[in-house]
């Protein structure tokens, strides 16, 4: 019965946190967005391919330059 509970917290705070940060695009130039969500693809890219820390980094790094320079 616990684990249902901490479940269902974990859903509610992942579901709150999308929300907000869903939100906080609203105000952002479509450039600051382009960077958000290459730094996005590229964390999950980096994690998926190396699995350490400093390959998230890395693809969060490379993700968010190449997100930039994306329609300059």
């Amino acid at each position: 019965m616990e684990f249902k509970v901490l479940k269902s917290i974990r859903a509610a705070i992942l579901l709150a946190s999308m929300v907000a940060s869903l939100t906080a695009c609203e105000s952002m130039t479509t450039r600051q967005r382009n960077t958000a969500i290459g730094a996005g693809i590229g964390s999950v890219a980096g994690a998926a391919l190396g699995g350490n820390m400093l390959s998230t980094l890395g693809g969060a790094a490379a993700g968010g330059l190449i997100g930039n320079q994306v329609k300059k």
